[in-house]
């Protein structure tokens, strides 16, 4: 039997809970992607291995067509079929307890839970589940915000599908997984108010907020910071569409 701890890390050490590094303390092991020769984002998770003691065992990430395609869902579901084999291949020679560091939260916008259940379905596995501090929430917490109006809904949702949410009608929306091309979609919203962040609670971190019409420029310049000061972004922001006015 072969047992897994999936273990929320927010942006870093500084973010892991008690009840993750207890989860790290009984593993022996800890599994994840390499993504190239530079990953700075597996860097992030050696430092976690150096200070809880533990034996990092890098995988090569299959690859994946990130340029939009046509099938997102398609090419989305081939890639985690080979993560599945890459990771089957390890757990079964190495057996024990695994752990997977999974930045922010592993129930937002996260692989690991998915690529798991199919793991399941073809070896002797059993997983538990740590949640870790998300990025909406260091959002919140850095601009001091609710992410909601009194009594009112959030809609969470990725960058590629802004669009589809402002024309559903959503008015107060999260969106992640944003990129530098996916900033254009905001000259349409120039009237929303925004309040952004970039690599939250790590090095590098940046803030901007304020109507998206006065600050768009601000924004490209924060992102690019960012990205100079660590070598990649993650970005998260709230959107809130202006408050509509009764008619007289």
């Amino acid at each position: 039997m072969t047992h897994v701890h999936v273990v929320g890390f927010g942006m870093g050490p500084h973010h892991l809970t008690g009840e993750g590094a207890k989860a790290l303390a009984a593993a022996g092991y800890v599994l994840a992607v390499r993504k190239g020769d530079d990953d700075e984002l597996l860097e992030v998770r050696r430092r976690i291995c150096a200070e809880h003691g533990l034996e990092l065992v890098e995988v090569a990430d299959p690859e994946r067509d990130r340029d939009d395609p046509a099938d997102y869902p398609g090419a989305v579901k081939a890639w985690h079929a080979a993560r599945v084999d890459a990771y089957a291949e390890e757990l079964a020679a190495r057996g024990g307890t695994a752990a997977f560091l999974v930045w922010g939260d592993p129930s937002l916008y996260d692989s690991t839970l998915r690529v798991l259940d199919r793991l399941g379905e073809r070896m002797d596995l059993t997983w538990d589940v740590i949640p870790g501090i998300s990025a909406p929430q260091v959002l919140a917490a850095r601009h001091r915000i609710v992410l909601h109006g009194v009594g009112r809904p959030v809609h969470i949702t990725t960058a590629r599908r802004l669009p589809e949410a402002v024309a559903d009608g959503q008015r107060n929306i999260v969106v992640m997984l944003g990129s530098e091309r996916n900033l254009e979609n905001l000259r349409e919203l120039r009237d929303w108010r925004i309040w952004w962040g970039a690599n939250l609670g790590a090095a590098g971190e940046h803030l901007v907020a304020g109507r998206v019409g006065d600050v768009l420029s601000d924004l490209h310049s924060a992102r690019e910071a960012a990205r100079e000061a660590a070598g990649w972004v993650m970005e998260v922001c709230l959107l809130r569409a202006p408050e509509r006015t009764s008619a007289p």
